[in-house]
């Protein structure tokens, strides 16, 4: 049985308050109860931005341009099932003013038809790559592989038949908590195989780029210049913000697509 409306309302209203139970995620034994709970079995990708990626050998395939995005939609026209959430709850949580509520997440697979109607409806694949399109074009990034969140607060069944794929903004989503969770639980979620991002020889220092772009907050500055840690998450977004192109974005992996999407397959059956 799905989960009753009124649950996905009180999420919504106590949503600010989930760096709390990030921060628990760091004590021992309750920590540990938290992973096995919320995040057992997870395996999240982050897909970079299309806007900073370089048009060069590294990323082309015979013919043609592949882009992170195609990730996405080689699981969409593979799956049998499709759902599109009517809001963001991280968003509507968050009363975000930057990204619009209403671009939910898309899940996929024949779990998604035990949601609840009042939270979100079942679309065609057609509507279902226009939606994903539409959140590309609004600045989110998409995060997609197998979430045990979903399945808990949804209360859907089995989680290897339910694909999340996340519409994420930097300012509101859950795991803008990940520099409070446990590494145990952000290990989960990582970047494309093959993703670099490095600060060249051109930044200046302006603090751009680590003002609240990163949601990884893998950006800081030291003697006067960005650092990016191994926190980083490939998005791509601070490569956007800075203004004197001192951030590279690379795929150094020719393979990164299909790699993507056999980790993927293994977690999530969506046919």
């Amino acid at each position: 049985m799905s989960r009753p409306f009124w649950v996905n309302k009180l999420l919504t209203v106590t949503f600010s308050q989930s760096w709390m139970i990030a921060r628990m995620t760091r004590w021992p034994v309750i920590g540990k109860m938290i992973d096995h709970w919320l995040f057992e079995g997870d395996d999240m990708i982050l897909l970079p931005r299309e806007k900073v990626i370089p048009v060069n050998q590294s990323v082309i395939s015979p013919g043609q341009m592949c882009l992170p995005s195609s990730v996405v939609e080689h699981f969409i026209n593979q799956a049998q099932f499709h759902w599109v959430m009517n809001e963001c709850i991280c968003r509507a949580g968050m009363h975000c003013k930057d990204y619009p509520i209403d671009l939910g997440c898309i899940f996929l697979g024949k779990a998604a038809m035990q949601i609840n109607p009042k939270v979100g409806r079942q679309v065609s694949k057609a509507e279902a790559l226009a939606h994903a399109q539409k959140c590309r074009d609004a600045g989110l990034v998409h995060l997609i592989g197998k979430n045990k969140l979903d399945e808990v607060w949804l209360n859907v069944h089995p989680g290897n038949q339910l694909l999340t794929i996340c519409n994420c903004c930097e300012c509101c989503c859950i795991w803008n908590n990940m520099s409070v969770l446990a590494e145990d639980i952000t290990r989960k979620v990582t970047k494309m195989p093959g993703v670099e991002v490095r600060v060249n020889d051109n930044c200046t220092g302006c603090g751009l780029c680590a003002d609240e772009v990163c949601f990884a907050d893998a950006i800081k500055m030291k003697d006067g210049k960005a650092i990016i840690s191994d926190a980083c998450r490939g998005c791509g977004r601070c490569v956007s913000t800075c203004d004197q192109a001192a951030i590279d974005f690379t795929i150094s992996n020719n393979q990164f697509l299909e790699q993507s999407i056999e980790r993927i397959a293994k977690v999530v059956d969506v046919k």
